[in-house]
């Protein structure tokens, strides 16, 4: 690989170690746990990828909460950028994001950024554990700065609690929930105050994505899944949504890096659509 390659969904552990050195690469820490928001922090200080700097998902990926816009809603387009220009990412940046979650978490950066019109970014497959599966080492060193000016072109490649209501039941939109399957069916839920999912939903599950060592598993698998789940049809007929617009963009990555191209997220999901009394939910399963 030289350091004119180009990535844009996913990126193998050895393929980032020989771009470490590499000036126009950013290294994007993503790491969190939903139950304890500094997690991220404290593990990027105990040891990091070299070079990486670090974005919060609450406080940089996400913009503030009212009680009925989500428990993620997206960020203001000119603060992201903002965000990703103080930690080094212009226009032309490739940029890796990773977390230690098989990719749950990085993959918010993935989408947040092609929906500002970047392309030149990908997800470390594996993440934190294929990292150090392939010996490659941590550091507690902190990188210099080298702030950049990012400009955002915005995409429209997300949808609002007005369009899904609008086009329920219609052929125009598949809606896809990416939560366990016992949430989707409106038990064991400890997030969100109300259980169910959005009606004529399907739950593909993002954990399905992953194979058995926390990896992608193969784009022709992914393909033939997908496929199976969308019967044919169009896959920008697709609408993904998860618990609070994060598991969702799994999907959306999954769905990229298997060829399936065009599909759109809602951005505030169940936690916002639930927040509304008036909007139906649904329990139980559904194909």
């Amino acid at each position: 690989m030289t350091a004119a390659a180009s990535y844009a969904t996913l990126i193998g552990a050895h393929e980032l170690a020989q771009h470490l050195d590499d000036q126009d690469w950013v290294i994007v820490d993503c790491r969190h746990d939903l139950a304890n928001r500094d997690f991220g922090r404290d593990a990027y200080a105990r040891g990091h990828l070299p070079g990486a700097r670090i974005l919060h998902l609450d406080e940089d990926l996400s913009g503030p909460m009212t009680g009925r816009n989500g428990r993620h809603p997206l960020p203001d387009p000119a603060r992201l950028a903002q965000r990703l220009g103080e930690v080094g990412i212009g226009n032309h940046t490739q940029v890796v994001a990773y977390d230690d979650a098989s990719g749950m978490f990085a993959a918010r950066l993935w989408w947040l950024m092609r929906w500002m019109g970047h392309r030149r970014v990908a997800v470390l497959d594996g993440g934190l554990v294929a990292w150090c599966e392939a010996a490659q080492a941590l550091t507690q060193y902190l990188p210099p700065e080298r702030p950049q000016t990012f400009v955002p072109a915005l995409q429209t490649s997300y949808v609002d609690a007005a369009y899904v209501l609008d086009h329920l039941g219609k052929p125009e939109m598949m809606l896809v929930d990416a939560r366990s399957p016992d949430r989707y069916r409106g038990e064991n839920e400890t997030l969100d105050p109300v259980g169910g999912h959005i009606p004529g939903a399907i739950n593909r599950f993002f954990r399905d994505n992953l194979g058995s060592h926390g990896r992608f598993k193969q784009a022709s698998v992914l393909r033939e899944e997908f496929g199976a789940l969308l019967k044919g049809h169009d896959a920008r007929r697709v609408v993904h949504q998860c618990g609070s617009g994060v598991t969702a963009c799994h999907n959306l990555l999954a769905m990229e890096s298997a060829g399936l191209t065009g599909s759109r997220l809602y951005a505030g999901s169940w936690s916002e659509w639930c927040a509304d009394e008036s909007r139906p939910i649904a329990t139980g399963s559904e194909r």
